[in-house]
Order: C-alpha cells, then structure tokens, then sequence
C-alpha cells in the first residue's frame, strides 16, 4: 500500500509536471502546445474577454484552494502528530528500561509495548519529518486563506480557466499528502485501529492527553540542520511573499476607487 501510493503521487506529479516543461522548450513546432497550456493557466487580465466564459468559473473561487487545503492539510497534520506522538515517541534510555520492567511486571499494555518498540528509529525520523513539513504547509495555507478572503480584491468580472481551477484543487490535495506519503498509510492504519477501539470499547479506550511543552519540542530538535535551514528560507519567503501580495492588494484597491472617480457608475 505505501509503495502504491508513493507511486501514484509520483505519477500524478510527473503527469502534472511533464506538459508545463515541455510547453517551456524554445521549439517552433511546439508553438500550438505551448498555446494550448498558457491558455489553461490565463485568468484575471490576462484571459481575453471571448466567448470561451462556459469554460471558466469567477477568479473569487480561488478561496477553494485554500479551504480545502486548509482542512485538508489541518488534518493530516493532526493524525500524522498523533500517530508519532504514541507510535513514533523519542523516548531517553532510562525511561525505556522503566517501560521494559512495567512490562514484564505486568503493568503496562502489551501491544501498546509492542507497537511502540516495532518502529525504527529511521523510521521515526521520517515520521517526524513529515509532522514538521505540514507544520510548514499548514503556515502557508492558513496564510494564503487570509489574503485570499482579506487582502485580495478579485473583481467580480475576473475569470479563470475550468482547467486551472481543477489543477489547483490537485496540487492542494496531493501537496499535503506528499509530505507525509511515507508514513501516511500507517497513520490510516492507526487511525482506523483507535476508531474501532473506540467503537468497541467507548470512551474508556481514550487516553488522556496531556500537554508538555518539552515533549513537543523535543522531537524536533532531533531534525537535521539543513532541515532548520530550509525551514528558515521558507520563512523568510513566507514574509517576503505576504509583503508583496499586500501591495499588489492595495493596488487593486487603489485601481478601483480610481475607476469610480474616472468612470461615473450609472
């Protein structure tokens, strides 16, 4: 199932990818494709006011890009974030002997023993990983929502292509779950196994959930340095990009009230 996947999003990307880079080769005879895709991608002033307006739905609809990759994204992080929280726990040597002799002892749960110990600690790592890259996506989404419904000021006779509109639902969608598509069945498999424990045995199979800020500090600490660095550069792009879209957004603004005073509406 892991490789199954990893190998459909893998095709979806190389199908998504491959047209764009071939659209993009200084080749004359390609000129009719390279048409073809740029027409797919026009929106907002850029797309000829024709009668092609069937195939196209309100710029404004950019906003479902980012409420379900809002949802989306918020709730692969949060079953990614359990799942390493009770499978994938970075535990120090003396409590692990602790566990150990509660286990033999009696006290502690044997498949919760089991479970916790089946895992690598590679494989914790990417688990790991995969709860810090959705923590950045999750940055970027919620960010992007807010311009979208605040910053943002699509006139209301902005157009974009049917096509784009679709291709922006896919890359929201298989974005998120590329960056945990290692450890993603894993995490359906421990989530269906909690739902069915809680169906069986009610609220009793809930655990309790207590916050330590160490506890979820500390895992990330154990990621790479190029790993804090890429997550800097992101940030660093993440303010530099809402910066820019203030201004194009103020501009809309400014272009507006401009044309209300230029151009009297009757």
């Amino acid at each position: 199932m892991q490789l199954g996947l990893v190998e459909l999003l893998r095709a979806a990307w190389i199908a998504g990818t491959l047209p764009i880079l071939i659209a993009s080769l200084p080749c004359s005879w390609l000129g009719s494709f390279h048409g073809l895709v740029l027409g797919f991608a026009r929106r907002g002033k850029i797309m000829k006011s024709s009668s092609h307006h069937k195939f196209t739905v309100p710029q404004r609809f950019f906003s479902h890009f980012y409420v379900v990759a809002v949802v989306w994204t918020t709730l692969l992080l949060l079953a990614t974030w359990i799942y390493a929280n009770r499978v994938a726990t970075i535990v120090s040597e003396p409590f692990f002997y602790f566990d150990l002799g509660s286990y033999f002892a009696g006290s502690a749960n044997i498949f919760s023993f089991h479970r916790s110990q089946l895992i690598s600690s590679e494989n914790k790592f990417r688990v790991w990983l995969s709860v810090f890259l959705l923590l950045l996506m999750e940055v970027q989404v919620l960010r992007r929502l807010f311009e979208t419904l605040y910053v943002f000021k699509y006139s209301p006779s902005a157009r974009m292509h049917i096509f784009g509109y679709l291709t922006g639902l896919f890359f929201y969608t298989a974005m998120p779950l590329t960056l945990c598509c290692t450890c993603a069945p894993n995490v359906f498999k421990f989530g269906t196994s909690e739902v069915m424990e809680f169906i069986v045995k009610g609220r009793s199979s809930i655990q309790a959930i207590e916050f330590d800020w160490w506890d979820i500090v500390n895992p990330f600490l154990n990621l790479g340095w190029f790993q804090w660095i890429g997550a800097a550069i992101f940030l660093w792009g993440w303010i530099h990009q809402y910066r820019c879209h203030a201004i194009l957004g103020s501009l809309r603004e400014h272009v507006g009230k401009v044309d209300e005073y230029v151009i009297p509406r009757w």
